[in-house]
């Protein structure tokens, strides 16, 4: 079975303003809700913005990711209750 876009979902996405790391909640079709880490996302010199893969974490993402894992754990129960 080919991957199908149109089944993909974003249900909650947080972003570290200081290192662009990007956090969300996908669920794809009827599936179960999955937490996906990355992209990052950066500035370029020209002002627009760009993706790159994740890489490693450094202590500042860490101590965001601690920061909101609570909620994030919170948000998916929601979307495991609603799936279920």
């Amino acid at each position: 079975m080919a991957y199908d876009a149109s089944k993909d979902q974003v249900l909650d996405t947080w972003e570290n303003e200081e290192t662009g790391l990007r956090i969300s909640i996908y669920r794809y079709g009827d599936g179960e809700p999955k937490l996906q880490i990355g992209p990052r996302t950066y500035t370029k010199k020209d002002g627009t913005t760009g993706n790159t893969k994740t890489g490693r974490l450094g202590m500042a993402d860490v101590l965001w990711i601690e920061e909101i894992l609570e909620e994030v754990r919170e948000k998916m129960k929601q979307h495991f209750l609603k799936a279920g």
